[in-house]
């Protein structure tokens, strides 16, 4: 049974920041308080910064609509993000006796975490408990990745963005090898996140239009990589032209399932979750065309500016990331708990979306990745239906306020000091 009288929420970020990731935050605050919740708290770094104690109230640091705006175009996480796994229910019943204490005595009806597939493990583990527990608090996820690989979601807010960014940097890229020449031609090679699916990759093919041909080949790691393939296909590109793009996932492997930069020098770290560090596939890629073909090569690892660039963000990502905090409000104030707010397209022309919420049991830890038949056949490229799917997301620009020239983001020196 719900409270009567509505008492306090509490938010968190997790996981890699995005462009749009504050947006949502935005959401969730302003619907909290339209919706008659006294505090809304957020979690400074995540459930990791909350169990040691570290919260703040947001109502002093987002003091009027200025404020909401300025959140709005803030990229990364202005709460702080974290890669913390839970322990199992089992494995450490005090850990969780210790969050739901902390919560009790902040008398919180809704926790609210904005993350990606391992941020909704938090939200599966912490709903499990408060059901054997008989906890009324509802604990619902507010989706968020520019890897756009969360289950049974159209997509998810920070990808949009993400990928107009890399069809924008991409289309740069080419025009950049045009003005160029070489004795022996040149291969530039961009490396994209996305871990193990390639939405983000795929979304280089953006850049084609009526002034851009796009990148010469994309490799998507749906497919196994073949090294030598790799090098015969930019051998026949440089005999027809003297400047090649080709774009590759981070995550691209081998038919043995070796990723690509662990061929050269072999990263060990990995996250709590038991992800490697994937970096370097460019750079490995090049040396090996240098060695192979003579050619001047050079890598680019987009990076941190895939999910940082708000300056280049979607009008419609921002949009939806507002609305999908807001659902996820919605949805804790109205009973959901142990379930994640999924956007539902309706239709690309016009293009609409819709919002729904499903079991975060059947989303945490899953990946949702390109469907095959949106790869073209030799997987060097990827197929109309892909650019159908991907354009709606990246229309609108959402202009940054300006001061000095420079993009001003939402700063509160009391708050950051915290992080």
């Amino acid at each position: 049974m719900l409270h009567k009288e509505k008492r306090n929420v509490i938010v968190g970020q997790s996981g890699g920041p995005t462009a749009a990731i504050n947006s949502s935050l935005a959401g969730v605050y302003r619907t909290a308080r339209d919706r008659g919740y006294k505090k809304v708290y957020g979690m400074i770094h995540g459930i990791q910064g909350f169990m040691e104690g570290r919260y703040v109230d947001l109502s002093e640091h987002i003091t009027n609509g200025l404020d909401s705006e300025l959140l709005k175009r803030t990229p990364s996480a202005y709460l702080g993000s974290c890669r913390y796994k839970l322990p199992e229910i089992h494995e450490d019943e005090e850990l969780y006796k210790k969050i739901f204490k902390m919560l009790d005595d902040l008398e919180i009806d809704c926790f609210i975490y904005i993350g990606g597939n391992d941020s909704m493990d938090t939200i599966k583990k912490l709903s499990d408990y408060a059901i054997v527990t008989g906890s009324e608090i509802r604990f619902v996820g507010c989706p968020k990745t520019i890897d756009n690989d969360l289950a049974l979601t159209d997509h998810t807010p920070g990808f949009g963005s993400a990928a107009k960014y890399i069809g924008t940097s991409v289309k740069e890229i080419i025009r950049d090898g045009w003005s160029l020449e070489t004795e022996h031609g040149q291969v530039v090679v961009v490396e994209i996140m996305g871990r193990n699916a390639g939405w983000l990759t795929g979304s280089s093919a953006l850049s084609k239009g009526e002034d851009c041909d796009g990148p010469d080949a994309i490799y998507l790691p749906e497919l196994p990589f073949d090294v030598d393939a790799f090098v015969e296909k930019v051998k026949g590109l440089l005999a027809e032209k003297s400047s090649v793009v080709v774009c590759v996932s981070e995550g691209i492997r081998t038919e043995e399932g070796k990723y690509v930069c662990e061929l050269d020098n072999y990263n060990d770290y990995v996250d709590a979750f038991g992800h490697k560090q994937l970096t370097g596939t460019a750079r490995y890629l090049c040396s090996l065309l240098s060695k192979e073909i003579g050619c001047k090569t050079r890598a680019i690892e987009l990076s941190t500016l895939q999910r940082a660039a708000s300056h280049c963000a979607s009008r419609v990502d921002i949009l939806e990331a507002y609305e999908v905090g807001g659902a996820a409000m919605k949805a804790a104030d109205e009973g959901d708990s142990g379930k994640m707010v999924v956007m539902k397209r309706l239709s690309d022309d016009p293009y609409q979306m819709g919002t729904e919420v499903k079991d975060v049991h059947k989303i945490a830890n899953d990946e949702r990745l390109v469907p095959r038949e949106w790869i073209t056949e030799d997987g060097t490229y990827v197929t109309n239906e892909f650019i159908t799917y991907v354009r709606p997301l990246i229309q609108g620009d959402v202009a940054p306020v300006m001061v000095d020239g420079i993009p001003r983001h939402l700063y509160k020196p009391g708050f950051q000091e915290l992080l």
